[in-house]
Order: C-alpha cells, then structure tokens, then sequence
C-alpha cells in the first residue's frame, strides 16, 4: 500500500499571491518636470515610469490588510495560525504591525503573529519560515505579508527610485501557484550600503556601493546555491530579483550569466527579465514586496510557464540574501488574478510635483496630541488618525 510523502518530499509554497498598492501616483514625467533631467534618464536609465506614492491616510498596515483580505476571502481563516509581516519601514519599535493587519481581518485569536526585518530580504526569509512551518504540520497555511513605502529626502538621487507596496501570499501543501525547492543559496555580509536610523523618517543610501554589495552578494549567494546542488542557470526560465528600479534586474541578470558561464546576448537578457519587470516600474521600490511583485508579474505575463522551474533572488542592504528556485505548479493560470492587480494599479490618481511636495510636508504629530487624518485612501482600510501616540485604523466600507 503506498504511504503519505514525508513532509519534507510534500510541494509546498506559494498558493495563493496577491498585492495592493497606494492610490497616488507620480509620473517620472512629472519628476522630470522639476528636476529637469531627460526623461530617458527614468524611463531608460533606471528603467521607471511611475511611483506609488500614499495619501495621508494609507500605510503599510492598511496596504496589507487590503491584500490579505483577498487572500483570506478567498481560502477563509481555519487553516491559518501564523501571520509573519515582513517590512523594513515598521510604524512601531515594539508592535508587530501585522497585530493591526490581524484585527481589521478579523482574524481568530489562535494565532501567532510576528514582524520580520532585515531591509528588503524580510519577506524571502518569512517564505521560508513559513514553507518549514507547513512542512511540519501540511494542515497549516501561513499568511506571508510583505508591505512598504520607499521614502527617501527630497531632492536627492534616490528620489526617483521611491514607491509602495504590499503583497500577500498564502504558503500551503500542493500549491496552486508555484512550489518552492528545498536548495537554497545564502549569503550575509556587514556593509553601510543603506540604512535608516531609528532617528530619521527617510533612508541614507551610499549608491554606488549598494549597487556592487547586490552583485557581491549575488555572487555569493549563487555560488552557495551551486555548492548546495542547486540547479544550473541554464536550466531555469529565468530570475525574478529584487528591484530597486527595474534596470537593476537586468543588470543582474547579465551580472549572473557572466558569474555562471552562459553566454547570452542582450537581447536573449532583456526577454529573460521584461517579464518581470511590468508591475515593479510603475509602482516603484517596494523593498520586502518588490522581488514578490517580479514574480506577480511574471505569472500574470501571458507566457505559459506550467512545470517552469525559475530562480527567486532577494537581497537586503546590510546585507543579506538568498537566492532560491521555484517550479510554477501546472494549471497555475486558472489561479491567478490579473484583472485585480491591474485594477489597483490603475484606480491611482496622478498628482502633481506640488501635490507630493505637500504631502510630504505634513506629517502626524509626534507630541501624542489627537490627530484626524484627511479621508483620501481609495483602499477598504485607512488610518483614520493618532490619539496619545496611537494609530487608528478603520475599514473605508464601515465609515461609510
């Protein structure tokens, strides 16, 4: 008589992906208009063409309430009893924020909720924690929730690379989307390539030197894979990396290539990675979220990829990163949401330099005093304002 596959031959990953963003945007036309640089230096040189930008009354707790509520909507809650929200722009030293995402889902109370943080490889390691998770008990699903806002000072190169995201992905036994491999490749390195003091609202980056630490790391993290008998780059549809701005991934890719010995033209390159790269240019840097919407894209993309294995490569100033692979489950395309995604995309309003200039000028105060924030969020969750140094959130639909 056959018998169950041990936990750990059981497919497990990603079941279900789904992602929200802001309801303002900012073209890089608009950018253009103030900074004065070509607009091929956005659109070519870095590779984007619009920004998330959140209204008052939006932040990453009601960016990932938003997308987990599809998720749970979808697959209900009885199977789910861990929330693991990865960021690296937390509202809070000490309160996980997806406690807050936790309450407006209204989820039951058996349940373990934690934040994970290590810049925008937070949400890679929360996969992983959850896959072990669900290789332990297959009855359980895990809600993976990855949610920032990219900010960085007015005026400075890192400007144009901001952005907003939130991605949810339900981890279950014999996923509908794809399967992740138990190979994975590591790497961690000490560096000041990016950072953000807890005294400070806006990041510090050293740009030249993040760009070599994520081809450093990449290296490493590829040589690991190969150590750890990983399958060769050849044998992989292609990579979804982590974008800062999209060109990066081609970079990347090149970069890659050239590391494991697979002559490629420019060309062969850039069909690999445009894939991948449709949500992340218009919707700019969203750090944990950003390598997770390479992949939604790329799913979403028509090319049929059922049985495909891909690679997944994250990296997180600081740094650290992993790379991984993955093999799209078949009949994949049945499970998808395209429609969806692409209205979140296309219900943002495009605001003016001036506009985004006065949003970034008011800010919540900090003195504890009572705060109300403006209703402008188009999502079904807002922050409606502080009271003694606490955030208030509300379902849009309740308020009415």
């Amino acid at each position: 008589m056959p018998t169950d596959p041990r936990p750990t031959d059981l497919p497990v990953g990603i079941h279900d992906l789904t992602f929200r963003t802001t309801s303002l945007s900012l073209t890089h036309a608009e950018l253009a208009r103030h900074t004065g640089a070509g607009l091929a230096k956005y659109h070519q040189g870095i590779g984007q063409r619009a920004m998330s930008i959140p209204a008052a009354d939006e932040d990453i707790v009601t960016m990932a309430a938003d997308a987990a509520a599809a998720l749970t909507e979808r697959h209900g809650t009885h199977q789910i009893r861990t929330l693991l929200f990865a960021t690296e722009t937390s509202i809070d030293q000490s309160k996980a924020a997806g406690v807050y995402v936790h309450a407006l889902l209204g989820l039951h109370p058996h349940m373990r909720v934690v934040e994970l943080k290590q810049a925008c490889y937070g949400a890679a390691a929360a996969v992983q924690l959850a896959t072990a998770i669900v290789h332990r008990d297959p009855a359980q699903q895990v809600l993976v929730v990855a949610s920032d806002i990219a900010r960085y000072d007015l005026d400075s190169p890192g400007e144009a690379t901001q952005g907003a995201a939130a991605v949810a992905m339900l981890i279950a036994a014999n996923p509908a989307l794809a399967a992740i491999d138990p190979v994975s490749g590591l790497c961690t390195r000490d560096i000041m390539d990016f950072w953000r003091p807890n005294y400070r609202t806006t990041a510090l980056v050293d740009g030249k030197k993040s760009l070599d630490a994520y081809l450093h790391a990449l290296d490493c993290a590829w040589v690991d894979h190969q150590r750890c008998g990983g399958p060769a780059l050849k044998d992989l549809h292609t990579v979804c990396y982590h974008q800062p701005f999209t060109r990066m991934a081609h970079k990347a890719h090149r970069h890659l290539l050239h590391t494991a010995g697979v002559e490629a033209e420019h060309g062969d390159i850039d069909a690999a990675i445009a894939p991948t790269t449709t949500y992340n240019e218009i919707v700019g840097n969203s750090y944990t979220a950003s390598m997770f919407l390479a992949l939604a894209a790329l799913l979403d993309n028509a090319e049929p990829l059922d049985g495909v294995p891909i690679g997944l490569f994250s990296y997180g100033s600081g740094s650290v990163a992993e790379f991984l692979t993955a093999r799209v489950t078949p009949g994949y395309r049945d499970f998808l949401h395209v429609a969806e995604h692409q209205h979140a995309i296309a219900q943002r309003r495009e605001i003016t330099y001036a506009d985004y200039r006065q949003l970034r000028a008011h800010t919540p105060p900090v003195d504890g005093g009572r705060w109300e924030a403006p209703r402008a969020s188009a999502g079904r969750y807002r922050l409606t304002g502080m009271h003694r140094h606490q955030r208030l959130y509300a379902s849009t639909t309740a308020e009415g």
